[in-house]
């Protein structure tokens, strides 16, 4: 039975379909003291994979709702699906004092269930801690699937080293390309610098490929530089379109010429799922 969050029930449904297995009935109530309550029907079923983006505050309060809801339900066997891992990039403390927020999350997430799956975690290391099995999916290559498939003499490009192999996964998949990065340098949360790499762009179409879009701001820099140099369209490919705040208008701004992204966090510019690579571990 699978179990959708309320922020994942495209994604709950695509993966019932793929799957085929039911799509509980779930119920997300708020009282009117604000405290949440999400309940669920899995009929006999003595397995129920609970599939949640924890996008907010909110969404982790309700996702542990639904593991405990599933298991007074009569499941003796719970799988917890993390499209998108909330804190999932504070797998450190920064200064002494503050918490490795991942970490807590991550225990806490465990106390429901029996085994763990995400989605393109930013930092591989947050497998670590979990207190039950935790594997990783790369939805990269579903990143493929929506792109025009008459690129002029395409250019996968990741915004720093460290994501090149989601370019390697998009471009394999797509079948043709040639792979290439930006060297970044972040002075804030806010503002980054880009340093265009040595790949010819010119008369080119880029996918600049990444794991999160999240202010934008990266990626919006990354367009200019590209359109600085002549490229000949820009497209935004990423796993998880957080688009906080202005980000889509940051990236409109800077002249994208299309956006794809995964149903990790469901937006307006979800243009593929990533049912399928869940499908295959579960």
């Amino acid at each position: 039975m699978i179990v959708p969050g309320s922020a994942s029930q495209a994604l709950g449904a695509a993966l019932a379909a793929e799957t085929g297995h039911e799509l509980a009935a779930v119920d997300y109530e708020q009282f009117p003291d604000g405290e949440r309550m999400a309940s669920v029907d899995i009929g006999d079923t003595d397995r129920a994979v609970v599939v949640a983006a924890t996008t907010t505050d909110a969404s982790h309060v309700e996702l542990l709702q639904l593991q405990d809801a599933a298991h007074e339900a009569g499941a003796d066997d719970v799988v917890t699906v993390l499209p998108y891992m909330g804190y999932g990039r504070q797998e450190r403390a920064f200064e002494a004092g503050q918490p490795v927020s991942a970490r807590a999350v991550a225990r806490a997430i465990s106390t429901g269930t029996d085994r763990v799956v995400l989605v393109n975690p930013h930092e591989a290391s947050v497998t670590d801690f979990f207190d039950v099995p935790c594997s990783v999916v790369d939805a990269a290559p579903q990143l493929a699937a929506p792109l025009p498939t008459d690129l002029t003499d395409p250019l996968f490009l990741s915004p720093d080293a460290g994501a090149i192999d989601l370019a390697e996964s998009a471009r394999a998949a797509y079948g043709r390309g040639a792979i290439d990065y930006f060297e970044k340098v972040r002075h804030s949360g806010t503002e980054v610098e880009i340093t265009p790499s040595d790949a010819v762009v010119e008369g080119r179409d880029v996918v600049v490929v990444d794991d999160i879009v999240a202010t934008g701001s990266t990626m919006s820099e990354s367009i200019r530089v590209l359109h600085d140099r002549d490229a000949s369209g820009v497209f935004v490919a990423c796993v998880h379109p957080l688009f906080a705040r202005d980000a889509r208008t940051k990236l409109e701004r800077a002249g994208v010429t299309g956006i794809y992204a995964t149903d990790t966090v469901e937006r307006d510019v979800t243009a593929t799922s990533v049912a399928p690579v869940v499908a295959d571990v579960l």
